[in-house]
């Protein structure tokens, strides 16, 4: 329990007892995670946000990023559109609501939106907020200046902007854009008031040491929000034959970000049905936060499911707040 004290006197694991948790036996997953729990309940009790994401635009990306079927060089068999209209976007909030989620977050692939793709997103956005009590968040990629601006002013809550893996390891997974422009862009978002929304993915070659610098780095950056994905590997990508996280290992992922950004919202994230598999409910004594329904091009589990999976731990959905 020396780790929750820790984290909840404010400081920051060591490099040292970042490695001993992640490299922890097995054995030691449950006390771990009743430490990641109490750190978890004393900032967001036993309440879980949901979030949806909507696939608004799909494929036609000139990244070359090498976990993504969407990207320039994936061959895997996708659908590939345009920007949705403004009703298929409405349409989808309207969905995030059945599904008792919290935040909508509206993606589009690309390496960052034009004017009229912002502008047609900004349209949907007033409209939304107009007349659904959802929060939006937009993930449209690197920001040009004054977009930030744009979606501030039209409603948007937050924004999200992954990092993905580490700074030494982020040459590995793409070459069409840097590690830093990445950071630059996490960090102009909150200088015009979005909260910041940045996350990584596990299981793209990254050493349990590197795990703990991209930790260390979204707690300096200060994301209010870190999605925590495991990688799930796409036939037709280039990371294709990469294994799956051990359901064990990506828990002791998800505590170690709990202990480091211990006020945060920590959220198990795409490839989680994948890779924790029935270990799916115990991630929740780490994070407070999930994804409900399908990802960009993959599917998700029926969202039936993880209500039951909330109410069967005890848990209570958070209802959107405005």
């Amino acid at each position: 329990m020396e780790l929750a004290q820790s984290a909840l006197s404010g400081e920051c694991l060591t490099a040292e007892e970042g490695l001993a948790v992640l490299e922890a036996d097995d054995d030691e997953v449950l006390p771990i995670l009743q430490a990641a729990f109490l750190v978890r309940k004393h900032f967001y009790g036993k309440r879980v946000k949901l979030n949806m994401i909507f696939n608004a635009k799909s494929g036609l990306c000139p990244e070359d990023c090498g976990y993504c079927s969407q990207s320039i060089v994936s061959t895997a068999p996708i659908k590939k559109y345009t920007l949705l209209d403004k009703e298929t976007l409405l349409a989808g909030a309207h969905e995030a609501m059945n599904r008792k989620a919290g935040t909508y977050c509206i993606v589009a692939s690309g390496k960052g939106p034009t004017d009229k793709e912002l502008g047609q997103v900004i349209e949907a956005v007033k409209e939304i907020r107009a007349t659904l009590p959802l929060k939006i968040c937009a993930c449209l990629g690197i920001l040009k200046d004054g977009q930030a601006e744009m979606l501030a002013e039209a409603g948007v809550h937050r924004y999200n902007h992954n990092l993905n893996t580490s700074k030494a390891n982020y040459p590995s997974i793409t070459r069409t854009h840097t590690y830093d422009q990445r950071v630059d862009t996490v960090n102009k978002v909150k200088m015009h008031g979005l909260s910041p929304c940045s996350g990584v993915i596990i299981g793209m070659g990254e050493t349990n040491e590197e795990i703990i610098k991209m930790a260390y780095a979204l707690r300096e950056l200060d994301a209010d929000s870190i999605p925590i994905n495991f990688l799930n590997a796409i036939p037709g990508t280039p990371l294709e034959n990469s294994g799956r996280t051990p359901a064990m290992k990506a828990l002791k992922v998800l505590a170690l970000f709990r202990f480091i950004c211990p006020s945060k919202e920590i959220r198990v994230a795409g490839g989680r049905e994948v890779n924790l598999r029935s270990l799916q409910p115990l991630s929740l004594y780490a994070a407070n936060s999930l994804f409900v329904g399908d990802y960009l091009t993959t599917e998700g589990q029926e969202v039936t499911s993880d209500h039951r999976i909330i109410e069967d731990l005890g848990f209570e959905i958070e209802l959107c707040a405005l």
